[in-house]
Protein backbone atom coordinates (compact mmCIF):
# COMPACT_ATOMS: atom_id res chain seq x y z
CA UNK A 1 0.00 0.00 0.00
CA UNK A 2 1.43 3.39 -0.96
CA UNK A 3 0.64 6.47 1.08
CA UNK A 4 0.20 9.86 -0.55
CA UNK A 5 1.68 12.94 1.04
CA UNK A 6 2.28 16.51 -0.02
CA UNK A 7 5.74 17.96 -0.44
CA UNK A 8 6.76 21.35 0.87
CA UNK A 9 6.65 23.32 -2.37
CA UNK A 10 3.42 22.55 -4.18
CA UNK A 11 0.91 19.95 -5.19
CA UNK A 12 3.31 19.08 -8.02
CA UNK A 13 5.68 17.60 -5.43
CA UNK A 14 3.13 14.94 -4.50
CA UNK A 15 4.58 11.44 -4.44
CA UNK A 16 3.70 8.00 -3.15
CA UNK A 17 5.60 6.58 -0.20
CA UNK A 18 6.43 2.92 -0.10
CA UNK A 19 5.79 0.96 3.08
CA UNK A 20 9.49 0.94 3.89
CA UNK A 21 9.71 4.73 3.45
CA UNK A 22 6.74 5.19 5.77
CA UNK A 23 8.27 2.86 8.38
CA UNK A 24 11.58 4.74 8.17
CA UNK A 25 9.74 8.04 8.55
CA UNK A 26 8.15 6.64 11.71
CA UNK A 27 11.51 5.39 13.05
CA UNK A 28 13.10 8.78 12.32
CA UNK A 29 10.38 10.70 14.13
CA UNK A 30 10.49 8.38 17.14
CA UNK A 31 14.29 8.74 17.35
CA UNK A 32 14.08 12.54 16.97
CA UNK A 33 11.78 12.68 19.98
CA UNK A 34 13.91 10.22 21.97
CA UNK A 35 17.03 12.32 21.40
CA UNK A 36 15.15 15.44 22.43
CA UNK A 37 14.24 13.72 25.71
CA UNK A 38 17.73 12.35 26.27
CA UNK A 39 19.26 15.79 25.80
CA UNK A 40 17.17 16.94 28.76
CA UNK A 41 19.13 14.63 31.09
CA UNK A 42 21.97 16.36 32.96
CA UNK A 43 25.21 14.35 33.07
CA UNK A 44 24.94 14.42 36.86
CA UNK A 45 21.84 12.21 36.57
CA UNK A 46 23.14 9.60 34.08
CA UNK A 47 23.23 6.90 36.77
CA UNK A 48 19.84 7.69 38.33
CA UNK A 49 17.31 4.87 38.40
CA UNK A 50 13.96 4.54 40.16
CA UNK A 51 14.85 1.29 41.95
CA UNK A 52 17.56 -1.33 42.19
CA UNK A 53 16.09 -3.52 39.45
CA UNK A 54 15.68 -0.75 36.86
CA UNK A 55 18.12 0.46 34.22
CA UNK A 56 19.92 3.71 34.90
CA UNK A 57 19.00 6.59 32.60
CA UNK A 58 22.16 6.19 30.51
CA UNK A 59 21.68 2.39 30.38
CA UNK A 60 18.20 2.93 28.97
CA UNK A 61 19.60 5.26 26.31
CA UNK A 62 22.25 2.70 25.39
CA UNK A 63 19.67 -0.11 25.38
CA UNK A 64 17.61 1.78 22.78
CA UNK A 65 20.64 2.72 20.67
CA UNK A 66 22.27 -0.70 20.66
CA UNK A 67 18.98 -2.40 19.82
CA UNK A 68 19.38 -1.22 16.22
CA UNK A 69 22.39 -3.52 15.88
CA UNK A 70 20.37 -6.56 17.02
CA UNK A 71 17.25 -5.61 15.08
CA UNK A 72 19.34 -5.46 11.91
CA UNK A 73 20.60 -9.00 12.42
CA UNK A 74 17.07 -10.26 13.13
CA UNK A 75 15.37 -8.62 10.13
CA UNK A 76 18.10 -9.93 7.85
CA UNK A 77 17.61 -13.42 9.34
CA UNK A 78 21.11 -13.54 10.79
CA UNK A 79 22.23 -15.91 13.51
CA UNK A 80 21.65 -14.57 17.03
CA UNK A 81 23.02 -17.70 18.76
CA UNK A 82 26.29 -16.10 19.85
CA UNK A 83 25.04 -12.52 19.81
CA UNK A 84 27.57 -9.98 21.03
CA UNK A 85 27.02 -6.25 20.96
CA UNK A 86 29.67 -3.75 19.82
CA UNK A 87 28.87 -1.87 23.06
CA UNK A 88 30.16 -4.74 25.23
CA UNK A 89 32.64 -3.40 27.82
CA UNK A 90 32.35 0.12 26.37
CA UNK A 91 32.29 2.78 29.09
CA UNK A 92 29.51 5.35 29.33
CA UNK A 93 31.07 8.71 28.52
CA UNK A 94 28.32 11.03 27.36
CA UNK A 95 25.13 11.17 25.36
CA UNK A 96 27.04 12.70 22.45
CA UNK A 97 29.53 9.83 22.52
CA UNK A 98 26.72 7.27 22.62
CA UNK A 99 24.94 8.89 19.67
CA UNK A 100 28.12 9.12 17.59
CA UNK A 101 29.04 5.49 18.27
CA UNK A 102 25.51 4.32 17.44
CA UNK A 103 25.13 6.29 14.20
CA UNK A 104 26.68 3.77 11.77
CA UNK A 105 24.59 0.95 13.27
CA UNK A 106 21.45 3.07 12.98
CA UNK A 107 22.26 3.92 9.36
CA UNK A 108 22.87 0.24 8.52
CA UNK A 109 19.57 -0.72 10.13
CA UNK A 110 17.62 1.98 8.26
CA UNK A 111 19.30 1.02 4.99
CA UNK A 112 18.23 -2.58 5.53
CA UNK A 113 14.64 -1.44 6.04
CA UNK A 114 14.85 0.78 2.95
CA UNK A 115 15.81 -2.24 0.81
CA UNK A 116 12.67 -4.25 1.58
CA UNK A 117 9.96 -4.26 -1.06
CA UNK A 118 6.30 -4.03 -0.10
CA UNK A 119 6.00 -7.70 -0.97
CA UNK A 120 8.92 -8.67 1.30
CA UNK A 121 7.48 -6.58 4.13
CA UNK A 122 4.18 -8.42 3.88
CA UNK A 123 5.39 -11.95 3.14
CA UNK A 124 8.64 -12.37 5.08
CA UNK A 125 8.18 -14.09 8.42
CA UNK A 126 10.38 -13.03 11.31
CA UNK A 127 10.81 -15.15 14.43
CA UNK A 128 11.88 -13.11 17.44
CA UNK A 129 14.80 -14.97 19.02
CA UNK A 130 13.89 -13.96 22.57
CA UNK A 131 10.39 -15.42 22.68
CA UNK A 132 9.86 -17.31 19.41
CA UNK A 133 6.95 -15.06 18.36
CA UNK A 134 6.32 -15.07 14.61
CA UNK A 135 5.30 -11.89 12.78
CA UNK A 136 5.46 -10.68 9.25
CA UNK A 137 8.33 -8.26 8.68
CA UNK A 138 6.16 -5.13 8.45
CA UNK A 139 4.49 -5.87 11.79
CA UNK A 140 7.83 -6.74 13.34
CA UNK A 141 9.27 -3.40 12.24
CA UNK A 142 6.31 -1.56 13.72
CA UNK A 143 6.93 -3.39 17.00
CA UNK A 144 10.52 -2.11 16.91
CA UNK A 145 9.18 1.45 16.78
CA UNK A 146 6.84 0.64 19.65
CA UNK A 147 9.78 -0.66 21.71
CA UNK A 148 11.59 2.67 21.48
CA UNK A 149 8.37 4.60 22.14
CA UNK A 150 7.77 2.64 25.34
CA UNK A 151 11.27 3.52 26.53
CA UNK A 152 10.59 7.18 25.67
CA UNK A 153 7.61 7.03 28.01
CA UNK A 154 9.73 5.42 30.71
CA UNK A 155 12.36 8.09 30.21
CA UNK A 156 9.74 10.82 30.63
CA UNK A 157 8.75 9.27 33.96
CA UNK A 158 12.43 9.12 34.98
CA UNK A 159 12.79 12.85 34.28
CA UNK A 160 9.60 13.57 36.22
CA UNK A 161 10.81 11.52 39.20
CA UNK A 162 14.17 13.35 39.07
CA UNK A 163 12.22 16.63 39.11
CA UNK A 164 13.91 17.69 35.87
CA UNK A 165 12.04 19.81 33.35
CA UNK A 166 10.87 17.55 30.58
CA UNK A 167 11.61 18.64 26.99
CA UNK A 168 8.57 19.40 24.83
CA UNK A 169 8.45 16.47 22.42
CA UNK A 170 5.10 17.27 20.84
CA UNK A 171 6.38 20.21 18.83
Amino acid sequence: MAIAYFGLNSIHDRKKMTQSELIILNFTEIRRKSIKLWKGLPKSHYNWKPDDKAMTAIEMIRHVLEADYGWNIIINKGDMTNYSTPWKNRPFISLTDELEFAEPYRNTFLESVRQFSDRELNETEIIHPGNGDKKNLAKYLLRIGYHESVHAGQFLSYLRAMKINRPEIWA
